[in-house]
C-alpha cells in the first residue's frame, strides 16, 4: 500500500482556491464608498415565488462613481427589488424613477470604515479556517496511509507538501485582506 500512495495534491488546492474565491467575492460585497455592481451580488428580490438575484430581474450599471442602477425589466418586481435592498443592510436608500431605481452611494465616515476593515478581518478569517480544514482532511489522509503501512519519510514528505500549500494560502489571505483594508481606509 505504501507504494501506491499519492495524495490528491490538485484536490486540496482546488478545495482551497475554492475558499479563496469566496473570500474574493465577500470582499467585493464590502463597499469602500465607491460604487460597485458587485456590492448588489448577495441581495436577493422575491421574485416569481422564489429568492432570485438582483441581477437575474434587472439590468445592473454604474453610470458614475457614486451611483448604481438598476433597470427592472418587471414593472411588477420594482417595489420588491426596492424592499430588498432596503432590508438588505446594505445602508443605501434606494430612489425610484419609473422601473429605474437609483442607488447614491453616500460617502464613509471614519468610524464605519473601522467596521468595514473589521468585518473584512471576519471575512479573512472564514477562509483562513476553510483553508485549514482541507489541511486537516489531508492530513487525514496521510495518517490512514501511515496506518495501512506508508513510510515515515513517505508520511512526511506528504505533510510537508499539504502544510506548504497550507502556508501559501494563508499567505494569500493576508494580502488580499491588507488589499482591502488598505481600499476601504483610503478616502
Amino acid at each position: 500500500m505504501s507504494d501506491d500512495f499519492e495524495l490528491d495534491t490538485d484536490d486540496l488546492k482546488r478545495r482551497m482556491d475554492g475558499a479563496m474565491a469566496n473570500l474574493r467575492t465577500e470582499f467585493a460585497s464590502l463597499r469602500t464608498g465607491r460604487a460597485s455592481a458587485s456590492m448588489l451580488e448577495p441581495v436577493m428580490v422575491d421574485a416569481y415565488g422564489s429568492m432570485t438575484p438582483i441581477n437575474q430581474v434587472g439590468t445592473v450599471n454604474v453610470p458614475e462613481s457614486r451611483m448604481v442602477t438598476i433597470n427592472v425589466w418587471d414593472k411588477g418586481l420594482v417595489n420588491k427589488v426596492e424592499k430588498a435592498i432596503r432590508e438588505s443592510g446594505l445602508g443605501i436608500n434606494p430612489q425610484m424613477n419609473g422601473t429605474i431605481i437609483m442607488l447614491p452611494i453616500p460617502e464613509l465616515n471614519e468610524e464605519r470604515r473601522r467596521e468595514l476593515t473589521k468585518v473584512a478581518g471576519h471575512y479573512a478569517e472564514h477562509a483562513r479556517v476553510a483553508i485549514r480544514n482541507v489541511r486537516r482532511d489531508g492530513m487525514d489522509q496521510i495518517k490512514k496511509a501511515k496506518a495501512d503501512g506508508m513510510s515515515e519519510d513517505d508520511q512526511k514528505f506528504w505533510e510537508s507538501e499539504v502544510q506548504d500549500l497550507t502556508n501559501k494560502m494563508i499567505v494569500a489571505v493576508d494580502e488580499a485582506l491588507d488589499h482591502k483594508q488598505a481600499e476601504i481606509m483610503q478616502v
